[in-house]
């Protein structure tokens, strides 16, 4: 709870202190998210956070949530808090089109296993969020009919960066305080830093990905996007742990929060490899180095650490994600081709050129590049990095016919997501302030694998940097 001046986000506790108060109820709140759901696709230009919704279920979820207030059972601090999820999920009863228009082509008829989560823990879902195409860029530029490009709220001429655009769009704009993404190069992380609010990739297998288009089996975690880092760790706490449909999380450790409360950060180390943390802008840079000293000054150690082979990394990154991807969709580019915006058959034509040696190539780099981290990870708890490189870029007018590809911004993009990616270790990004421009600029934390609790911990230390949070352009109060 953090006593704010001027505008904050509304997030749980805001939405909790309505329903237990009675000032409003889980039904009342429902519906002004449809008058706004309604209403923002109005506007010009159309905010496209949310490309399909159903008035009917939502106001269902809502009304059980109701009666749970009304009789005292509610099911967890997320039931009739409204959340969305990024289309690459199933969800009952919407299409799985990924982005795309060719598939999901029926409605689903089960829910992806962090559907049923948030299901069984009451959430009201008002639909799925719009995704660049098969998650394929950075910048959420989606031209087709079904999706259109989402706008960024803080300025709507600007990109949401992607691939879950609509889900930080969603959050960013007030639409829900919560909303579902998955990171294989940044996806998560990216929007969220674009767009002002809070993104965690949890470590690899933490959250089940079951039920949702396996693109890239070795490098995509599933993770929130929230307005707070408190949120971020609720909506952690309930998504976490082992799920018998995903095999690659069954053997975690326990999800905790340990310590994330605690009153100074003393005892922790802080990597930072000062070099690498310097490649990007210098408005990004000089609010990041201030941010490294704010940690310093409330106990933490600022340890010089060298993040090796760190080019090989990008490149090895981008064979994995893009073959595991060009093997996946094998079909889909055969037969679909034409069906593809242009800057997805030109990724795709890309990854058609990479060789099996190549692909055996990146794996042994994982596999030095985790013992490397290993190795770090014994005398730091954390590695610190700037979010993003840059702000999210303009919007031109041919982006919305034609699409949008731009490699060099591509790889400035994901600059400091790709080790969490390779590696599977988690990553947090906190927005930290803005440019001059008025665009956010955020910070990444990365820790150790199963260690999101540390993330979590200086990502509440460093929402209390950032001075103050600036309003959005576009933004619902569904409160008010």
């Amino acid at each position: 709870d953090s006593a704010s001046n001027g505008f904050s986000f509304k997030g749980i506790k805001d939405y909790l202190d309505c329903y237990r108060s009675g000032k409003l109820t889980p039904s009342q709140v429902a519906k002004n998210i449809i008058a706004v759901l309604e209403d923002c696709d109005k506007s010009t230009p159309p905010l496209r956070a949310v490309v399909q919704w159903d008035q009917e279920q939502i106001m269902l979820m809502a009304e059980a949530s109701t009666a749970r207030y009304r009789n005292k059972c509610t099911l967890s601090y997320l039931d009739g808090i409204p959340v969305c999820l990024k289309e690459e999920f199933k969800v009952v009863p919407y299409h799985q089109r990924v982005g795309t228009v060719y598939l999901g082509t029926e409605p689903e008829t089960e829910d992806a296993t962090v559907a049923k989560k948030l299901r069984e823990a009451g959430a009201i879902i008002i639909g799925v969020s719009n995704m660049h195409e098969l998650g394929t860029g950075t910048t959420g530029c989606n031209p087709n009919r079904y999706h259109k490009i989402p706008r960024n709220p803080y300025k709507p001429n600007h990109f949401t960066g992607g691939s879950s655009s609509g889900s930080a769009a969603a959050v960013a704009a007030g639409l829900c305080p919560v909303a579902i993404g998955t990171d294989g190069g940044g996806s998560v992380r990216i929007p969220a830093s674009f767009c002002g609010v809070v993104g965690l990739k949890g470590t690899f297998g933490r959250i089940s990905c079951h039920g949702s288009l396996p693109l890239s089996y070795s490098t995509v975690s599933v993770g929130p996007i929230c307005t707070s880092v408190a949120d971020a760790a609720i909506v952690y706490s309930i998504l976490a742990g082992p799920d018998p449909l995903y095999p690659y999380g069954l053997k975690q450790p326990r999800a905790t929060l340990s310590g994330m409360c605690a009153p100074d950060l003393k005892d922790l180390k802080l990597g930072v490899d000062w070099t690498f943390f310097k490649a990007c802008d210098a408005e990004v840079l000089s609010i990041c180095e201030k941010a490294v000293e704010h940690l310093r000054s409330l106990g933490a150690s600022v340890v010089e650490v060298f993040l090796p082979e760190m080019e090989e990394v990008r490149v090895a990154h981008a064979i994995c994600i893009l073959g595991e991807m060009r093997d996946f969709l094998q079909p889909d580019f055969n037969k679909h081709f034409q069906e593809m915006n242009l800057d997805t058959r030109a990724n795709l034509a890309l990854a058609s050129q990479f060789t099996a040696l190549d692909y055996i190539t990146a794996n042994r780099q994982r596999t030095r590049s985790m013992r490397f981290l290993q190795e770090i990870f014994t005398s730091v708890n954390c590695i610190l990095t700037p979010g993003v490189a840059c702000t999210a870029p303009r919007i031109f007018e041919s982006d919305l016919l034609t699409g949008s590809s731009d490699l060099s911004f591509t790889v400035r993009s994901i600059r400091f997501m790709q080790l969490g990616n390779f590696t599977g270790i988690p990553g947090l990004v906190v927005p930290i302030g803005y440019s001059t421009a008025g665009l956010p600029i955020s910070f990444q934390v990365m820790a150790k694998w199963w260690d999101e609790a540390v993330l979590l911990r200086i990502g509440l230390k460093l929402e209390q940097f950032r001075c103050q949070t600036k309003k959005p352009s576009i933004y619902y109060d569904v409160l008010a």
